[in-house]
Order: structure tokens, then C-alpha cells, then sequence
């Protein structure tokens, strides 16, 4: 139940946050100013951020907890493994989602605190007063290896939401035999749309169709 519940979460938040950075191609106002608009929040925004690593916490913990049970229910390993249900997604909960939080820890090492890549720190603020987030990833997708690590971690995220997205309809028992296709279906596109989203802004970089504006 917790795993589900916090999940449900998190889902929510990486919609809102793709649905955030997804501004930056509407141009650099745009970008600038859901940034600006975050950081207006203020003391909330940091509770808010306080609140999100405490689920992401737990969620951890607790799928980590749900792996010992098994093995631990099973102690001897099977003579031969023939998988009828369990997909590759749903076989590989633990470590990519492990993975993804590497992933985090290095995103906002990256974008939050700015650590990884001193050309951050030489970045003036945009024509209405902002800090310039737009410049800020377009400089941060160009790196080649930076671009190729996100976009590989968000294939694990997905491949990580492509089952947990589904399944925490049944953790809650709200799940039977008539919908558990369906929801397993709507779980993959969901996943999948999402990855495509996230990775189409590195990829747009790299490929030059979002690129560092000159101000005037």
C-alpha cells in the first residue's frame, strides 16, 4: 500500500514536471518564467521539496523491504525459470528504480545546485529579470554524454512506470481480471509517452532545433 500510494505520487509529480519543462520549446519567456514562478513560492517550494524526498524515500525503502520478503519466501532458487506473466519491467523493479535515483541525485546536482558544469555559473539573467533556465539546458543537453545519460535513464524510468504504473491498481485492490490488461496496456503507453516527452528536450538540443538565443 505504501509503495503504491507513493508512487501515485511521484507519478504525479514527473507529469507536472515534464509538463513544466516542456515550455522550453514556446521559447525562453516561458521557460524563464515557470522557473521564476517556482521560485516565487518561496518557503513552500522547499516543503514541497522536503515532502517529495521523504516519498521518495519511503517508496524506496519499502519496494526494497518487498524484495527481501520474496526471496526470502522463496529460498531456494528455481532449477529453471520460465516467466509466464512477469515482464522484463516488472523483473527489474528494484534496480531501476535504484538506478533512476542516481539518476535524480546527478539531475539536481546538475540542474538545481549547479555543480557539475561551471558554465552555469557565467549565465546572466534573461531580458525580463530571470535567471536564464533556458540557456541553462540548452548548455547543459550540448554535452553529447550528459543528453546520452538522461535519455538513458528515462528509458529505465519508464521501463520502471510501464509496470508500477498498472500495478498500483492492484496493490490497492481496485484491479480484476477484465481491467488488468487494459490498465497493463494504459500503464506502457503512459510510461512510454513520458519518455518520449523527457527525451525529446536533450534530443532537440542535440539535434540544433533548440538552440542558445542572443539577448537584444
Amino acid at each position: 500500500m505504501i509503495v503504491a500510494v507513493t508512487g501515485i505520487i511521484l507519478i504525479l509529480f514527473v507529469i507536472g514536471h515534464l509538463l513544466g519543462n516542456l515550455q522550453i520549446f514556446l521559447g525562453p519567456e516561458w521557460i524563464n518564467g515557470y522557473a521564476q514562478h517556482l521560485r516565487d513560492l518561496g518557503p513552500l517550494l522547499w516543503i514541497i521539496r522536503g515532502a517529495l524526498l521523504v516519498v521518495v524515500i519511503l517508496h524506496i525503502y519499502f519496494t526494497i523491504q518487498l524484495v527481501i520478503e520474496n526471496r526470502r519466501a522463496r529460498p531456494d532458487h528455481y532449477k529453471r525459470k520460465d516467466f509466464v506473466k512477469a515482464t522484463l519491467a516488472s523483473r527489474s523493479m528494484a534496480i531501476s528504480g535504484l538506478i533512476v535515483l542516481a539518476f535524480i541525485i546527478f539531475h539536481l546536482l546538475h540542474f538545481s545546485f549547479r555543480t557539475t558544469d561551471p558554465r552555469f555559473a557565467q549565465l546572466a539573467h534573461d531580458p525580463l529579470g530571470h535567471d536564464d533556465v533556458y540557456s541553462m539546458m540548452v548548455l547543459g543537453f550540448s554535452n553529447p554524454l550528459v543528453s546520452g545519460f538522461y535519455i538513458l535513464a528515462l528509458f529505465l524510468l519508464a521501463l520502471h512506470l510501464s509496470h508500477g504504473a498498472s500495478s498500483f491498481f492492484q496493490s490497492l485492490g481496485l484491479n480484476d481480471q477484465k481491467l488488468a490488461p487494459r490498465l497493463a496496456s494504459a500503464g506502457r503507453i503512459f510510461a512510454w509517452l513520458l519518455f518520449f516527452g523527457y527525451s525529446s528536450i536533450p534530443a532537440a538540443v542535440l539535434i540544433g532545433w533548440v538552440k542558445l538565443r542572443t539577448h537584444s
